[in-house]
């Protein structure tokens, strides 16, 4: 380009023997040599000063992006505690209006777009494409955009799905929670899909720069924004499932199983006290109790495939009703027990749900105690341990026994009922709803196709996923017919052996520790149903312990309590199933201890949860550069 073309002073650095500029233009000195210099000087320190410029805007602007953001966590922290009020039902706080939670939520996105256009602009964007300097800034407009797009694009729209209280609304909540998310059901999809986008761009963001406060924001983020992809994918689900499911479209009816997870199935405990539930158009109501006395009869010959047939044929699950939710896949004993109500009454079920003692005690500490019958009190912390233990020394006959788990299930779902009609304590419900989920205590099955397609793939559908992977699952069953269970502690641990593209080594540990007393319990919680050919004492516990490893997955040894032990083999649903008949006796520790060799293990495994009165205690340790 010639100076012609510019139209601008072009310094030029003189010839041999020359030894000052020579300026051209209008712009040429006349002071001399000492005039240039001074003008060189000057326009050195400018161009010096644009940088430095460049960083103090920086400085200053990123400062009030951080006071943006941080006033955006705390009414995001004020929005989260007005969305439910505190447990202990009417004596909690009552929830926000919607006039409040959109004036949080308003504010939120306000502080968070403000931080947004804070962290743009021609200072912001070429700083943070330097290849090593830039990676704060990169990290400081990723987060300030995440936090924009959330407030704006996915918390606003969810707010407006909420139920919310009002004045008039004590006892038609659930119908009005209803109508209120069938009408933003397009908001809460569109929401959903945003908070995905937005998880891959905070992924998409530098993990590791110079600047180690930076990389710990990131992380933070990072972690935050994983937590709320599945309340997400949640409540896109839940916008689009549950008006069908509670009636909006005429009435369903649901068969509801209370688990007693004293006596452990596949699926959490043996299916004691059951309920009919009602739901038309967002009103709950519970048509009738029972207990497996009344469905000990009910048969079903359904066909739920070989591999099914092959791995359960000697219980008989589709026949002996104790039986029936041996395997851990939720929806087998759903189907079994639709298809076995249906032969006992003829009527048929849209779904089936369960749940256990640990999920009311959940609920009671939103609604409130409930009072049975005769008299007795069940409270969130009292109702496990007198439905799983104090009531077998209550009662010596076993139809009192079971009754009195049948009338704890309908005290309980009183409060229940009357809380789902409550606009104030619904919240508050649903977060106890989600906790249980959460935990695999509260299991769903639709008998619509279309619905089941859509909640199989959530972890509260109970099902055994056949994707390939690293897997890692361990189910017991009572072989005692006791309910010793109560008293079963579990942990596994799970460690990769090394890192390959291919079948990897992995070490399975599984220790069971039997903390039954030896004396002084009823005789129905440590009978031995199974009559075992050898001496046993009271508290002494028979188990059925399944491993459940990866599809693919092969045994290469194991022992028990360090000699060597034969497992039976099996398959369900694609994942290699390894069994052991284990006696476990009173104030007893075992240890189980499996080497397999895990195809494409480059990662932890995904882990199945089998909920009993006592969580189980896991560890997973990916091995070497495949630590994740």
């Amino acid at each position: 380009m010639t100076e012609q073309d510019t139209g601008t002073a072009e310094p030029r650095y003189p010839g041999p023997g020359r030894d000052a500029f020579r300026m051209r233009g209008p712009g040429r000195s006349r002071e001399g040599a000492p005039g240039r210099r001074r003008l060189l000087r000057n326009t050195l320190l400018a161009a010096a000063a644009l940088p430095l410029a460049g960083a103090v805007w920086i400085g200053v602007t990123g400062l009030l992006a951080r006071s943006e953001l941080i006033a955006a966590g705390r009414d995001l922290d004020a929005l989260r505690q007005s969305v439910a009020p505190a447990p202990g039902g009417a004596s909690g706080a009552v929830p926000a209006s919607a006039r409040e939670r959109e004036r949080e939520v308003r504010s939120a996105a306000a502080h968070a777009a403000r931080a947004h256009r804070l962290t743009t602009g021609p200072a912001w964007y070429p700083a943070a494409a330097l290849p090593f300097l830039g990676g704060p800034l990169r990290i400081a407009r990723g987060a300030a955009y995440a936090a924009d797009r959330l407030a704006g694009d996915v918390l606003s729209p969810l707010v407006r799905a909420l139920p919310t209280p009002t004045p008039d609304s004590r006892g038609d909540g659930m119908s009005e929670a209803l109508m209120t998310l069938q009408k933003h059901a397009p908001e809460v999809v569109r929401a959903a899909r945003a908070a995905a986008e937005v998880r891959a761009d905070v992924h998409g963001l530098p993990r590791s720069t110079w600047l180690p406060a930076a990389d710990r924001a990131r992380a933070g983020l990072a972690r935050q924004i994983d937590r709320l992809g599945p309340v997400m994918t949640d409540a896109s689900l839940a916008a689009r499932v549950l008006p069908p499911m509670l009636g909006a479209q005429g009435e369903r009816r649901y068969f509801l199983a209370f688990q007693n997870i004293a006596e452990a199935r596949g699926t959490g405990g043996v299916p004691g006290a059951f309920a009919v539930l009602s739901a038309d158009r967002g009103h709950l109501s519970f048509e009738r109790f029972g207990n497996n006395t009344e469905m000990a009869t009910a048969k079903t010959d359904l066909d739920l495939g070989a591999d099914f047939a092959a791995r359960y044929q000697g219980s008989e699950p589709t026949r002996v009703w104790a039986n029936s939710n041996m395997s851990p896949h939720f929806p087998y004993a759903a189907r079994i027990w639709a298809a076995a109500w249906r032969e006992h009454t003829g009527e048929r079920v849209d779904g089936v749900f369960a749940v256990d003692p640990t999920t009311l005690s959940r609920f009671l500490r939103v609604t409130g105690p409930a009072r049975m019958a005769g008299g007795t009190e069940l409270t969130a912390d009292n109702v496990v341990d007198l439905t799983e233990r104090a009531s077998y020394a209550m009662y010596d006959d076993v139809a009192r026994r079971k009754a009195f788990f049948v009338e704890a299930a309908r005290a309980a779902a009183g409060p229940l009922i009357t809380a789902t009609g409550d606009m104030r304590r619904l919240p508050a419900l649903l977060v106890a709803l989600n906790d249980a989920q959460r935990d695999g205590r509260l299991k769903v099955w639709s008998a619509h196709a279309a619905e089941q397609r859509l909640i199989e793939s959530r972890p509260y559908s109970g099902a055994l996923p056949e994707t390939p992977g690293p897997f890692a699952g361990l189910v017991v069953n009572n072989a005692a017919g006791g309910k010793l269970d109560y008293y079963l502690d579990r942990s596994l641990v799970w460690e990769a052996n090394g890192c390959s593209s291919g079948d990897r080594p992995v070490t399975v540990t599984v220790t069971l520790t039997n903390r039954a007393p030896v004396s002084g319990l009823p005789g129905y919680v440590t009978l031995r149903g199974d009559s075992p050919p050898y001496r046993t004492r009271p508290g002494d516990n028979r188990l059925l312990v399944s491993y459940y490893a990866g599809v693919g997955a092969t045994l290469t040894g194991a022992t028990l309590d360090g000699r060597l032990a034969q497992l039976a083999p099996g398959v369900e649903r694609g994942h290699s199933v390894y069994t052991l008949d284990l006696e476990l006796p009173a104030r007893s520790r075992r240890t189980l201890v499996l080497h397999l060799l895990e195809p494409h293990a480059d990662r932890a495994p995904v882990l199945l949860r089998q909920s009993l009165v006592t969580p189980l205690r896991a560890t997973l340790k990916p091995g070497g550069s495949c630590r994740v």
